[in-house]
């Protein structure tokens, strides 16, 4: 089980809007790190210890049901079982990791997140004086990286999270090897392959960038990334989850899509993300009806205080739900959700997506319902704050010409 944790949460959050080519080049290097890799067979390794493996898959399933508490203790047992290790901050950073997924927008967690993959890094700096083939140094030096690099590029760090995810391309290369008989391991090759295909035929100026890494190939890829998602140990639902990406960002694919957002909500009912990535999937396809029934369930637990959902979580089903109304030109409705959105969103000191298209949306129900000077106001406030997609445009366009109108 070499490789089981290698491309755990480290390229986990969206790759949609992916404009400038350091961010591509950083995904691909995150992605690249597991390709087949070298002949050397590695050390016996932590992760190979049956208490550490079972303890790791229990805290997993408690993290992705967004128990956090409840997996932190499951990690810390293995942090006192492996004294000085270095899986023991990696493990507990893991909820940190969550954390931060389940509301981007929010910073508050990124520095705690840095320190603790600065840890490990530590951690297997000291080993590697001892011994420089140190298989676990190595190879949670380069998750370590890998999860850095991740935020960083979230967080539009473009040139360092290229670097990141280079350095650890290069330590995890270092011990990672070809291994039929693993399941897990199947994932790192199956994600690289699938991008490094997808970027140049989708983006044509990332070419020269990618040029010197090795062809992708999609068909390929997704055999890799199904094989982890039905057999995988500890794996099986990050490969679900990718598929679940894959069918909905770039194969437009709404039926598998749909499936496996059912298998992620049947295997993780409390995790918030999943839940509303669920909604998501029927308001692209325009099934309102069932988007509205998802995303009144995530308003209902979050103003139930479940645990997960936050108020991220409920800008984005306000969002939603006040777009399924202007879909049945409900704009009365849809003005409700609306300012309730702005009303939750009015706690932010910065300008989220739905904070953004919640006040241009609102623009364009007021428009529809003749109440231009009031529409016009809006558009104006959407020209002041951050661009999001296509956002200003829209306004400017509206500006002109009221939206609705022919």
């Amino acid at each position: 089980m070499r490789s089981r944790f290698c491309a755990w949460h480290s390229c986990t959050t969206r790759y949609a809007g992916f404009g400038n080519p350091f961010r591509w080049l950083a995904l691909l290097t995150l992605l690249g790190v597991l390709p087949a890799a070298v002949d050397a067979q590695p050390a016996h390794s932590v992760l190979d210890d049956p208490v550490v493996r079972k303890v790791a898959k229990e805290g997993l399933d408690l993290l992705y049901n967004m128990e956090f508490d409840e997996a932190a203790a499951r990690f810390d047992e293995i942090s006192h079982q492996v004294d000085d290790h270095p899986i023991g901050p990696f493990l507990q950073a893991l909820t940190l990791w969550w954390e931060i997924l389940v509301d981007l927008s929010s910073t508050q967690h990124d520095e705690a997140f840095y320190a603790a993959m600065t840890a490990v890094i530590a951690r297997c700096d000291k080993r590697l004086e001892t011994d420089r083939e140190d298989f676990d140094a190595k190879f949670f030096k380069g998750m370590a990286l890998g999860f850095r690099g991740r935020l960083r590029s979230n967080r539009r760090d473009w040139i360092r999270a290229a670097a990141d995810g280079k350095r650890a391309m290069d330590y995890v290369l270092a011990v990672a090897r070809a291994d039929s008989t693993n399941n897990d391991f199947a994932l790192g090759p199956g994600l690289y392959n699938y991008y490094a295909a997808l970027i140049p035929e989708r983006y044509p100026f990332v070419r020269p960038i990618t040029a010197f890494l090795p062809r992708g190939d999609k068909a390929l890829g997704l055999d890799q990334i199904r094989r982890t998602a039905t057999h995988g140990y500890f794996m099986q639902t990050e490969a679900i989850y990718f598929l679940l990406q894959i069918y909905y960002l770039y194969e437009a694919d709404f039926r598998h899509s749909v499936a496996y957002a059912s298998q992620l909500r049947s295997r993780h009912p409390g995790n918030s993300f999943f839940h509303t990535l669920e909604g998501r999937i029927y308001a692209r396809w325009g099934a309102w009806s069932r988007s509205d029934t998802v995303f009144v369930s995530v308003l209902t637990l979050y103003r139930q205080r479940a645990r997960g959902y936050n108020a991220s979580v409920a800008e984005q089903a306000l969002y939603f739900l006040a777009r399924g109304r202007m879909a049945v030109s409900d704009y009365d409705a849809a003005l409700s959700y609306l300012l309730s959105l702005e009303a939750l969103s009015a706690r932010l000191d910065h300008d989220t997506y739905f904070k953004v298209m919640g006040r241009l949306q609102q623009g364009m129900a007021y428009d529809v319902l003749g109440r231009r000077e009031r529409a016009t106001e809006r558009y104006r406030q959407v020209l002041d704050m951050k661009a999001w997609g296509s956002s200003h445009g829209q306004a400017r366009r509206f500006l002109e010409r009221p939206y609705g109108s022919r």
